[in-house]
């Protein structure tokens, strides 16, 4: 079976690499061009480029795929199948009707819930204690072409979305080579999914990661949770510093006294207790701007926290 694969995050290096170790006939690798990255704004090459260079496989890298010149050079591999994971651009039908068996998509959710680019981080925003991985066929919806095979997996109340992340691309791999084996002699059964029930997951923006303390103490864990890859949660102290919150907890115990909701409590033991709308938090790890993560101790003690201070959500763009 000749594979032509589509790539270009981490998210797709573990089923790249297992295509590569099971001697898969890759024919030609398509990633998105490099990019500039860090403080000095570098060229950096994909993780899926990197992996394709050491193996000496055919790169192309098209800054739109849907340009006749590339869909012209992919036709010319002759693929059976395209298997396509976390490449970033929109397949043309132009492409979608090159490889006999079709185009193979990893999903990180269990379609149709959660369609769009970031369905990790909704799921876990969004409370869900269950999501998985699909593989479908890509038809020129986004998201939206029949399901071939799905695998559930259950989400651990302490996951966050950068453990959540590495268990599912983890989990992806063996599916991948499974269905590729079976559709060797004959064409994937197929099943539509059911556009009712379908939900949407946006790419987030830095104002997703605000914090409305007005929520209840689970939905702003499960924010601090969806967040934590990008742009991770964040507030103002008292109106003047920026705070990330990186990892809290529910505290089990809510007696005692009450506060607005924003407003910092500090416990006998340097514990920052933060009242929300319903419950409180206990945040764990911080990072104030402009410094390194800290406990949450360590940020009492250095930035004098004292009862009574109080965070508020940080500032909306107007």
């Amino acid at each position: 079976m000749r594979i032509l694969f589509m790539g270009t995050s981490n998210f797709a290096v573990p089923s790249f690499e297992k295509l590569i170790r099971e001697k898969f006939d890759i024919v030609g690798v398509v990633t998105q061009p490099d990019r500039p990255s860090g403080r000095g704004r570098k060229l950096q090459a994909s993780p899926i480029k990197l992996i394709a260079e050491k193996n000496k496989l055919n790169i192309f890298q098209p800054e739109k795929v849907r340009e006749k010149s590339i869909v012209s050079q992919l036709k010319r591999l002759e693929p059976d199948v395209i298997v396509v994971i976390a490449f970033g651009q929109i397949l043309p039908r132009s492409i979608l009707d090159i490889p006999p068996s079709g185009c193979f998509n990893i999903h990180p959710s269990l379609l149709p819930k959660y369609r769009g680019a970031a369905p990790i981080q909704w799921a876990l925003i969004n409370g869900e204690t269950e999501t998985g991985i699909t593989i479908m066929l890509l038809d020129e919806g986004e998201d939206t072409g029949d399901i071939i095979l799905q695998k559930r997996y259950t989400i651990d109340p302490e996951t966050d979305a950068i453990l959540l992340h590495q268990q599912l691309e983890n989990l992806a791999p063996n599916l991948l080579i499974d269905v590729l084996r079976r559709s060797i002699d004959q064409l994937p059964i197929t099943q539509p999914q059911d556009n009712s029930l379908a939900t949407y997951a946006p790419q987030l923006t830095k104002e997703h990661g605000n914090v409305n303390w007005n929520k209840s103490a689970v939905e702003i864990l499960n924010l601090v949770r969806g967040t934590a890859i990008w742009p991770q949660a964040h507030a103002f102290l008292q109106d003047n510093l920026h705070v990330k919150i990186l990892s809290c907890s529910l505290m089990s115990i809510n007696s005692g006294k009450t506060f607005p909701p924003g407003t910092i409590e500090i416990s006998r033991n340097k514990q920052i207790i933060v009242h929300t709308a319903r419950g409180k938090l206990i945040l764990d790890e911080v990072q104030p701007a402009t410094k390194n993560k800290m406990s949450a101790h360590d940020f009492v003690n250095g930035y004098r926290i004292k009862t009574g201070d109080r965070f508020i959500p940080s500032p909306q763009k107007k």
